[in-house]
């Protein structure tokens, strides 16, 4: 990406962030009767800072379909509430055990592990009540719910945290027994195209169909989607080995610590950086057909690649 290019598009995803965090506030505002500490722990995972790539990816897809920023913006909130979701559930000490998250103390370091699993609880059904009201016409704020309910369900987002905890143990304990590389990284290829891949694809679905795309557009968007969630998936691996605590905002070299299986340590830290860049090179090639409208999931995907957090 050209440093022009690349100022460009700092200054569009900057404007969206912008519309994207107002309209979380605007969504989070709890209702009277709603527990003052459980609302406080709601807001303070979901607004703290954050790429938004999910939403980022609402918002694109609907523009790189004719749709508009404006209908699709419900569908990219009630998107990240799921991701919020998912984050304080999977930061919990029976999960990943984390202690920071977005550069700041985890939801249940906060507020404790009971009112961490009902925040998360409750940013997961108001996603679904912000998809059913604000989403027009009611078709597609049924496919939207449709969707997003099978995106982060047992055998998407659920699933594979679930496949992630079961395969905790050494990739190089596991090849002792027999274990090939190929069936390693399939098994690894398999778990993140569901615990990180399956929300990439239901934003860019659910922006599509905020736009009324039709089946082609919806099927380049899926090529695109899968090579960027993996991508993306491989770059947050090459963070953990070599990035900065500071500028990643969680803790780095603990999935080496709990042996888990993770792209550079089966492939290597190089071929893991080919691997991604190779897969960016073919989500951008599955856009091309929809011409400059994609042009900014084109520079998304490249920032993928490029970043430092």
């Amino acid at each position: 990406m050209s440093r022009s290019s690349a100022t460009s598009f700092e200054h569009y995803a900057l404007e969206m962030r912008s519309q994207i965090e107002e309209a979380l506030l605007r969504y989070c505002q709890t209702e009277p009767g709603c527990p003052e500490q459980l609302g406080e722990a709601m807001r303070y995972s979901l607004l703290a800072p954050a790429k938004r790539l999910r939403p980022l990816l609402v918002l694109m897809a609907a523009e790189a379909c004719g749709g508009t920023v404006e209908a699709a913006l419900p569908a990219a909130c009630a998107v990240e509430m799921i991701h919020s979701y998912s984050l304080i559930h999977d930061d919990l000490p029976a999960m990943d055990d984390d202690d920071l998250r977005r550069g700041l103390p985890t939801n249940h370091k906060v507020f404790g592990e009971a009112t961490a699993i009902l925040a998360g609880d409750a940013l997961l059904t108001r996603a679904f009540e912000v998809l059913a009201n604000e989403i027009r016409p009611a078709e597609t704020a049924l496919a939207c719910c449709s969707a997003l309910g099978q995106a982060a369900g047992a055998t998407a987002l659920v699933g594979g945290q679930a496949d992630d905890l079961s395969h905790e143990r050494d990739a190089e304990e596991r090849a002792a027994y027999g274990e090939s590389k190929a069936a390693l990284l399939g098994e690894l290829e398999s778990i993140h195209a569901r615990k990180t891949g399956a929300l990439f694809l239901v934003s860019l679905r659910m922006g599509a169909l905020t736009a009324g795309a039709g089946a082609e557009p919806l099927k380049m968007l899926e090529e695109y989607g899968r090579a960027l969630g993996l991508a993306f998936q491989i770059a947050d691996d090459l963070l953990d080995v070599g990035g900065n605590e500071q500028a990643v905002g969680k803790r780095v070299g603990k999935d080496a610590n709990r042996g888990k299986l993770t792209f550079p340590g089966l492939m290597g830290v190089e071929e893991s950086r080919r691997r991604a860049e190779r897969l960016i090179a073919e989500a951008c090639d599955a856009l091309a057909p929809l011409g400059p409208p994609a042009e900014r999931l084109v520079m998304l995907a490249r920032y993928v690649v490029e970043r430092d957090r």
